[in-house]
């Protein structure tokens, strides 16, 4: 069953159609990896699912339903969280205070109730304390909790903010890279932290550059190329698909 599918989906900025009448799925509970050639227009489609920008034409289907055109904020409430290509913590406040940021929108509680402290209040903030040190313990950065986000690694930064996007309570998460400025040893770990996501029943879309960890962590690959659908099934099969090659390789046009 799809729990995403995006159907003739297009985004233009000017003269350049950045994504060109896409239409794949994600089928609930599995990891798809989204994969091009720089500017294919893999971050356009997320900014498109997550509501940063608004697609000109096409829809896009969340557990059935048309979640095009909603806000941010109401697209995170439906259940979809994601991280960016570029970081984005809080670099002067702690780790846990970067995840409890996103606990922020399951919490009920509103100004008054804040101000008074009600018991209702405390105990909510007290489960999202709890909330936000299991996911850190969870991507393994529970030893950190104190610290500055600034004064994490660049790799660590990475993860803190996927344990920011798992504290929204997400049913679906999209990773834009994550593997971005890891070393060989924290890859290996990212990639048992994402099938550990997948085991929580958190379904995964990810873009990602390194082959190696999309070969091995993804169940299926979706292709754009100047932001149209080039290819899409099992990596085996995207592997030695000829477009695909050409696309990240080039062909030899020599005699």
């Amino acid at each position: 069953m799809s729990l995403l599918a995006l159907r003739n989906l297009t985004k233009t900025f000017g003269g350049l159609v950045a994504v060109n009448n896409v239409t794949f799925d994600v089928a609930e509970g599995s990891i798809v990896g989204l994969i091009g050639p720089n500017g294919a227009g893999k971050t356009t489609v997320f900014n498109l699912i997550t509501g940063n920008y608004k697609p000109d034409s096409g829809d896009i289907f969340f557990d059935g339903r048309t979640i095009k055109g909603l806000p941010t904020h109401r697209i995170v409430q439906q259940g979809i969280a994601r991280t960016f290509q570029t970081i984005r913590l809080f670099q002067n406040m702690s780790v846990i205070e970067n995840v409890l940021a996103g606990c922020h929108c399951r919490m009920q509680s509103g100004m008054l109730s804040a101000m008074l402290r009600t018991p209702a209040q405390r105990a909510e903030e007290q489960r999202a304390l709890l909330r936000a040190t299991r996911e850190l313990e969870f991507v393994g950065l529970a030893d950190e909790h104190a610290n500055l986000a600034k004064n994490l690694s660049y790799g660590n930064q990475r993860l803190l903010e996927i344990a920011r996007a798992l504290a929204t309570d997400p049913r679906f998460i999209i990773l834009d890279e994550p593997a971005g400025g890891m070393n060989d040893q924290e890859t290996a770990a990212l990639i048992y932290t994402i099938r550990a996501i997948r085991d929580r029943g958190i379904t995964v879309l990810l873009i990602e550059h390194d082959m190696s960890l999309v070969m091995k962590v993804c169940e299926k690959l979706v292709v754009l190329e100047y932001g149209a659908l080039l290819a899409e099934g099992v990596p085996a099969a995207i592997k030695d698909d000829p477009r695909v090659i050409e696309a990240y390789l080039g062909v030899d046009t020599d005699d």
